[in-house]
């Protein structure tokens, strides 16, 4: 249970990644919306921190007003930078608590859905089998099979769940 801090963020990352994307979820699990503000976040906010940066720096210069300098634009570079680091911090933040969240045991209602739903998936893929030799999720569903599933085996379920039925 103790991972260091990167090993929590490529946890996050993989988290967020194995989440399918698909909006009926939200009806069946309260962490999807999470999943997607998380997403939302790693994605738009790098570029929303640079733009904040530049932005910050130019309307400080003066040069909108027609009497920019740079010295104004340097006196304005501190702030600017904390605030760029404030919102490059977001992302970081958000994938830390991704790979909290997936590392975190299932509560036991959400626990025995899952079982239940591991059974479901191994009867479809034994069913498919028997038509067609070999399936390439044999060895992900072996991988589930765990006796104290977290978030993270449920996003796995989920995503072996849809790959399935395409």
């Amino acid at each position: 249970m103790n991972i260091s801090v990167v090993q929590l963020i490529k946890l996050g990352k993989k988290y967020l990644s194995l989440w399918p994307d698909k909006p009926e979820l939200t009806h069946y699990f309260e962490d999807y919306r999470g999943v997607q503000s998380a997403r939302f976040v790693c994605r738009y906010f790098p570029a929303l921190a640079m733009f904040t940066v530049i932005m910050q720096l130019y309307v400080a210069s003066g040069y909108p007003l027609g009497q920019g300098s740079v010295s104004n634009a340097i006196n304005a570079l501190p702030q600017a930078l904390v605030y760029g680091l404030f919102l490059l911090s977001l992302p970081v933040q958000a994938l830390v608590f991704s790979g909290v969240k997936a590392d975190k045991l299932l509560p036991p209602s959400l626990a025995s859905w899952y079982r239940n739903g591991l059974e479901k998936v191994k009867q479809q893929v034994a069913e498919q089998g028997k038509h067609s030799k070999g399936h390439q999720n044999d060895n992900a569903i072996v991988n589930l099979a765990t006796y104290k599933p977290r978030y993270i085996d449920l996003a796995q379920l989920l995503q072996l769940t849809y790959a399935t039925t395409k």
